[in-house]
C-alpha cells in the first residue's frame, strides 16, 4: 500500500523532526502527528510502526503530554525514545524515577541481548543521552533488557508480546554511533517497512499544494538570497507564475557588499524582484535595544510592516511566502502545534511575527531541514552559489552583535566577518564546513599595538560542521588558517585587538550567540 508510513507521535522533543528525517533518508514515508492524535486517525495511515518521541517533561509532571491510551494496543511495533520509554514503562506497570545524577551527553552503551534492534552492531558504542529519569520495576513485567550504561541499568528493552521496543538514548542525533542503523533495524527488520518515498515526489506534491492554497491570488516572497528563501520563491513561482513578486529588503544588517551581490544573483534567476532601501529604518527601531529576543521581534515586525506596504502597492496580494525551515520552527516553539517543545529562541520570521498581520503565511520548507533544502534547490536547478551558500539568519548581523546595534559596531563586524569568510574560501574550506561567522562581543580587552597599550574590541569566531542544525559540533579549522584570520582582523580592523574561537557544541550552546 503506497501511503503506508512510520507514524511519529511528537511529545515536544527538540529532535522529533530528526527522527522523521532519518527515516525519510531510508526512502520510507513518515509523518509527525500531535502526541494526542486518536488511534482511529493513526490507523487511517496504515502505519508500519509507531515511534514515541522524547519530551522536556517527566510523565508525572503537570501538563505532561499523554497519548491516546489505545495507542498501546495498536498491534504494530512501537519504539519509545527517552520520554517514549517512560510511557511504555508506565503502560507495563513499571515506575519512572527521577535521578539525582542526571545523564546528559555521551555515554558508553553495552549491548546485553542484541536481537533485531541491535542486529549487526558492536557490543559497545557511544550514544547521546539527555534524560533525568530511569525506568524501574520492569524485570517481572515480561521485558528483556537489551542494553545498559554505567548510570542506566535499563537503557534499552523489548517486550515481545506487546511489540514494544524502547531506548533511553536518542538514535536520531548525529552524536549517537550507529543511530541510523538502529532506526533502520526498527523500520525494516522489525516493522518490515517498504521504500515508498522520494524527495522528488515531495517537490511535486509541494508545488501542487501551493497551487491549491494560493490559487489565482497574488503573493509576495520575503527573499534574502539565501538558499531557504530563494528555494521557496522558485517553488511558489512554479505554482503561481507571475502572480509572485519577490521582495528584497536592504536592512543594513547584511554582510559586507552582500546586498549588491544578492540583488545581482536574484535578477539572474528571472524573478520578479523589488528592492526596498530600509537601512535607516531598521537602525532607528533597534536604537537602544539590547535584549536579543526584543531585537528579533522588532526586526520581524519591521519586515512585516514593509511587506504589507509593498503588498498594498502591488494590490490584491493575500499571501506572504517565507523560507522558514523546520529548525526555525522548533527553536521558536511553533512545534507547540504538534507537541510541547521548549522555546530556545524566537526566529524573527516565526515567533517574531505580529499577531495582527494581515497577510496569510505560506512556508513551503517548514517541514524539512537545511541539507534537504539544499537538495531541493539543486533539483530545481539553482546554482551552487545559492544552493551551497552558508546559512545567514533573517535578523542578520543584529544577532551577531551582543547588546545594542549601532552603525559603528556594524561596520567593525562587517569588516571582520568579511576577512573570516575570505580566508576560509582561500583555504578551500567554505564547502567543507556548515557555516562560519564573526561575533561582535561588546567587550574591550587590553592589548599592545605599536609598543603602546591598546584597549580595543574583542571579536569571536564561530564555525560549525555540516549537520541537521539541531545538533552540531564546532569545526576543527586548521590553526594556521585561524592564525591568518586573527592577524588580518587585528591588523586591518583597527578597532579590534583580540580574536577568540568558540569551541562549544550544540547543545549546550546554540549556533549563534543570541
Amino acid at each position: 500500500m503506497e501511503d503506508r508510513q512510520i507514524v511519529i507521535l511528537d511529545f515536544g522533543s527538540q529532535t522529533t523532526q530528526l527522527i522523521a528525517r532519518r527515516i525519510r533518508e531510508m526512502g520510507v514515508r513518515t509523518e509527525i502527528f500531535a502526541f494526542n492524535t486518536p488511534v482511529t486517525e493513526i490507523r487511517k495511515h496504515h502505519p508500519f510502526g509507531v515511534i514515541l518521541s522524547g519530551s522536556p517533561f517527566f510523565p508525572w509532571q503537570t501538563g505532561a503530554p499523554k497519548p491516546d491510551p489505545q495507542v498501546f494496543t495498536i498491534n504494530v511495533p512501537i519504539l519509545g525514545l527517552c520520554y517514549g520509554l517512560y510511557l511504555l514503562t508506565e503502560n507495563l506497570g513499571g515506575k519512572v524515577w527521577e535521578l539525582q545524577n542526571k545523564e546528559y551527553g555521551m555515554a558508553n552503551l553495552k549491548i546485553g541481548k542484541s536481537e533485531k534492534l541491535f542486529a549487526g552492531l558492536p557490543r559497545e558504542f557511544t550514544v547521546w543521552m539527555s534524560h533525568g529519569g530511569e525506568a524501574r520495576n520492569l524485570e517481572d513485567k515480561g521485558i528483556k533488557i537489551l542494553a545498559s550504561t554505567e548510570n542506566t541499568k535499563i537503557a534499552a528493552f523489548h517486550h515481545p508480546d506487546k511489540k514494544f521496543w524502547a531506548l533511553q538514548f536518542h538514535p536520531e542525533v548525529m552524536h549517537t554511533e550507529h543511530g541510523k542503523s538502529i532506526l533502520s533495524n526498527f523500520v525494516f527488520q522489525i516493522c518490515d517497512a517498504s521504500k515508498n518515498w522520494k524527495i522528488e515526489n515531495w517537490i511535486q506534491d509541494k508545488i501542487a499544494q501551493i497551487k491549491e492554497t494560493i490559487g489565482d491570488k497574488k503573493a509576495i516572497c520575503a527573499i534574502s538570497g539565501g538558499v531557504d528563501s530563494t528555494t521557496s520563491a522558485i517553488l511558489v513561482g512554479k505554482a503561481i507564475g507571475r502572480n509572485l513578486t519577490s521582495i528584497f529588503v536592504k536592512t543594513g544588517l547584511m554582510r559586507l557588499y552582500e546586498s549588491d551581490e544578492v540583488t545581482t544573483a536574484l535578477k539572474k534567476l528571472g524573478l520578479k524582484l523589488r528592492v526596498v532601501e530600509a537601512q535607516e529604518r531598521f537602525l532607528t527601531k533597534l536604537a537602544g535595544v539590547t535584549d536579543p529576543e526584543e531585537k528579533r521581534k522588532i526586526i520581524g515586525r519591521e519586515y512585516i510592516a514593509i511587506f504589507e506596504e509593498e503588498a498594498n502597492k502591488i494590490k490584491n496580494v493575500e499571501f506572504l511566502v517565507q523560507g522558514t525551515i523546520y529548525s526555525d520552527r522548533i527553536e521558536s516553539q511553533r512545534a507547540q502545534s504538534l507537541g510541547t517543545a521548549s522555546k530556545i529562541k524566537t526566529h524573527h520570521n516565526v515567533g517574531g511575527l505580529p499577531a495582527d498581520m494581515k497577510l496569510k503565511l505560506v512556508e513551503p520548507l517548514s517541514e524539512i531541514f537545511k541539507d534537504e533544502v539544499r537538495y531541493v534547490a539543486r533539483k530545481l536547478g539553482l546554482s551552487e552559489e545559492i544552493a551551497g551558500r552558508h546559512p545567514f539568519p533573517g535578523p542578520g548581523l543584529a544577532i551577531q552583535i551582543i547588546g545594542e546595534v549601532t552603525e559603528e559596531k556594524l561596520d567593525i563586524l562587517k569588516r571582520s566577518d568579511a576577512i573570516v569568510v575570505d580566508e576560509i574560501r582561500k583555504a578551500g574550506l567554505y564547502d567543507k564546513i556548515g557555516e562560519i561567522f564573526a561575533n561582535f562581543v561588546g567587550v574591550k580587552t587590553a592589548g599592545v599595538k605599536g609598543d603602546a597599550r591598546a584597549y580595543q574590541w574583542l571579536i569571536a569566531i564561530r564555525s560549525v560542521d555540516p549537520s541537521d542544525l539541531m545538533t552540531c559540533d564546532w569545526s576543527r579549522i586548521p590553526y594556521d588558517v585561524l592564525a591568518k584570520i586573527s592577524r588580518r582582523i587585528t591588523n586591518e580592523v583597527h578597532e579590534v585587538n583580540r580574536v577568540v574561537y568558540d569551541i562549544t557544541q550544540k547543545p549546550p550552546g546554540t549556533i549563534r550567540w543570541e
